[in-house]
């Protein structure tokens, strides 16, 4: 495939169509080329255009001698050749094409681009045939980004544990009055902690961790801001209780702790918007189970999250929850910072996930899904909405 020529050829008809105000998306090896994916051997150019707008689309191409129009019950194409390379343009009858919710812009001279997003693979079959090209394209991504995040989560975030925890020490004397409070809605879920080995991905300041090791739990925190882990081990030590800190990024943990040894996984609050793809994280935490082992993830409910904004009593939607795109935001800790240093603060790459990507993501994984208890928001203004979900998963293989 001459990549230089596709993509060219790809831009031509999109253009055309924009300029036509036909909307379109360009689908399978088109799509994923446009989106930074490198393909082998595919040289056919796919794109599924608004169904209502056939005659119009058809017309539009003339100039390049389409084919005859062929028809389905389902839907109606028509091929055509552009540069020696072949298009086939596809109409799905009573589908709109605005409203595919992997439908995204891509921006390419001024004008955008539509495409399906790489995502969809998770239930498009067209899009899933290209998977191990997509994880490897979204594993070079996630390096890039991780190594983004990790310098911003290292901007003397000790400081803002402090200011929002108070001294180590004072922290640990709360801490040990009710540990198990600490823990609190997803504790009902972890089982008899007493000797039990806990491994709390993306870990951060220990509280959960010395929690957990104050309840019996030996205790391995692994996250990759050395300022957690300075805040972490003297909160620890402060309560009385050893935990064992790695500092790592969870996709690039020893290989030494993925050999099945740990009878509890836990991931919470602000955590999985960190990686831009589920499959690797899913491979992790499998591989530091035990069979029969258990993966306690409690999270900000994406209702919350990607769609709703509420300000006392009136709330708008003001997001996509379909949304796949990778988003620019601040560091959580930089409320808890002075005034004069946030705005000097980097921010961090994140990726939400709807519930639906996540429960197909890890039902794909083979992890067993026992438990979806989603939360409510407990202020008085926002009865009736998601706060927080806990997913309780058990490896059975």
């Amino acid at each position: 495939m001459e990549d230089n020529t596709y993509y060219t050829d790809i831009l031509q008809i999109g253009s055309l169509l924009n300029h036509a105000g036909i909307p379109y998306e360009f689908t399978g090896a088109s799509a994923l080329l446009l989106q930074g994916v490198i393909l082998e051997d595919e040289d056919k150019i796919t794109v599924s255009v608004q169904w209502d707008l056939l005659q119009q689309a058809y017309s539009l191409f003339e100039t390049f001698q389409p084919s005859q129009l062929v028809k389905t019950p389902e839907k109606a194409e028509f091929h055509l050749k552009i540069n020696h390379i072949e298009a086939v343009i596809s109409f799905f009858y009573n589908t709109t094409v605005k409203t595919d919710p992997y439908r995204i812009a891509i921006p390419h001279g001024g004008e955008e681009i539509w495409c399906r997003s790489l995502y969809s693979h998770l239930y498009d079959k067209e899009m899933n045939r290209f998977s191990s090209s997509i994880h490897a394209h979204l594993l070079k991504q996630q390096q890039g980004f991780t190594e983004h995040n990790e310098q911003a989560w290292n901007q003397n975030n000790y400081l803002a544990l402090i200011n929002r925890y108070g001294r180590p020490e004072d922290m640990a004397e709360k801490i040990r009055q009710n540990p198990a409070w600490r823990l609190h809605p997803f504790y009902k879920y972890l089982g008899e902690l007493n000797g039990k080995k806990v491994a709390h991905l993306m870990g951060s300041n220990g509280v959960k961790a010395a929690a957990l090791a104050l309840l019996g739990a030996e205790v391995t925190v692994a996250d990759f801001s050395k300022e957690n882990k300075a805040f972490a081990e003297e909160l620890a030590a402060s309560c009385g209780v050893d935990i064992n800190y790695i500092v790592s990024d969870v996709l690039s943990l020893p290989q030494a702790e993925l050999g099945g040894k740990y009878d509890l996984v836990l991931m919470e609050l602000g955590v999985l918007h960190y990686v831009i793809d589920l499959q690797p994280l899913a491979e992790v935490i499998g591989g530091l189970l035990k069979k029969g082992g258990r993966f306690v993830l409690h999270e900000f409910h994406p209702i919350s999250t990607k769609l709703i904004s509420s300000s006392g009593k009136k709330h708008k939607v003001t997001g996509n929850y379909f949304d796949p795109e990778i988003e620019n935001n601040r560091v959580a800790f930089t409320k808890h910072m002075p005034e004069q240093e946030q705005e000097s603060l980097s921010n961090v790459v994140q990726r939400k996930w709807s519930m639906g990507e996540l429960i197909t993501a890890i039902g794909q994984s083979g992890l067993v899904i026992k438990v979806l208890e989603e939360e409510p928001n407990h202020k008085i203004h926002d009865i009736g909405l998601p706060k927080t979900y806990t997913l309780v998963c058990e490896k059975t293989y």
